[in-house]
């Protein structure tokens, strides 16, 4: 998971007064109907026969990182993400079917044929490449949060405890490589302290258990909105990347999904998504495949 800007705030979600801790619960009023999206018969030509027939398509995804993905007061997925797939589902002319994962688990389920596909903020980095394709959708960005009032530099966090989700690109490359860096310079290294959701890492700053926590932008953002004035921003967005919908590798659902987008894109559908949700800064004009491996 890795992006880029702006926290809607269309999502009422408020931090628990007794706790300090953050509720990023979604509600399902956030989604936007795909009602209107009109089937793209060259992009549904392109699915694999077993999709065809089934006319489901099954995704998983980790409902822990709104506004991108989270859960309606009914565990339903939401956010931007889902309304994109949604509608790359209605192109397509099959219904999404969404099961609720560990972030860290969604890729293997996809190789080993649980899930059709893998909507969860993915950062498309040439590792993950090695394992599934991606359908690039949208321009990704770091930021971190600390506390209110405490003064923390990304790039000078040596000895610190930084905040992450287990599995994202935070936690497998950005954190370890600072760490790394501040080792060999003969400092402490950062301490990384790995959350299963999201939600839990941003609590861990709001507690002051953790000094500062690290995640896609847009996440960063929504989280610092809805801290009721606890968290700050903490350096700026850095290390922008392509968010990419997962798919087995080698799959022909690669080719419809990307078309399915594409076609998202010119009849302004995607556009209209993202801005309802606030995060139409990081749209692409172009739907790209393996843009990490090709760029």
């Amino acid at each position: 998971m890795r992006t880029r800007y702006a926290a809607p705030a269309l999502l009422a979600v408020a931090a628990l007064a007794l706790t300090g801790c953050v509720d990023n619960s979604t509600p399902s009023s956030g989604s936007t109907s795909t009602s209107t999206v009109s089937k793209d018969s060259a992009a549904a030509a392109l699915l694999p026969d077993a999709i065809k027939k089934a006319g489901v398509i099954t995704v998983g995804v980790d409902a822990t990182y709104p506004p991108n993905e989270s859960k309606d007061a009914n565990g339903n997925a939401v956010g931007w993400d889902i309304d994109l797939f949604n509608a790359v589902a209605q192109k397509l002319g099959v219904k999404a079917t969404y099961v609720i994962a560990g972030f860290d688990t969604i890729i293997p389920n996809i190789t080993g044929g649980k899930y059709d596909v893998g909507v969860s903020s993915f950062t498309d980095n040439v590792e993950r490449e090695k394992q599934v394709d991606f359908v690039n959708y949208y321009s990704a960005g770091i930021l971190w949060a600390a506390p209110k009032g405490k003064s923390v530099d990304p790039d000078n966090a040596c000895g610190l405890k930084v905040a992450v989700e287990t599995g994202t690109t935070e936690e497998t490359d950005e954190i370890p490589a600072k760490s790394k860096a501040c080792t060999t310079a003969g400092k402490p290294a950062i301490q990384i302290l790995k959350f299963d959701g999201q939600d839990q890492a941003t609590n861990a700053v709001v507690l002051g258990q953790a000094d500062a926590m690290s995640a896609d932008s847009p996440i960063t953002e929504y989280a610092i909105a809805k801290s009721n004035g606890k968290l700050e921003v903490a350096g700026k967005t850095f290390e922008v990347a392509p968010y990419g919908i997962a798919v087995n590798k080698g799959s022909k659902l690669t080719d419809a999904v990307q078309k399915a987008m594409q076609s998202l894109v010119d009849d302004g559908t995607y556009k209209k998504i993202l801005d309802k949700w606030g995060v139409a800064d990081g749209a692409l004009s172009s739907i790209t495949v393996n843009a990490a491996s090709k760029g």
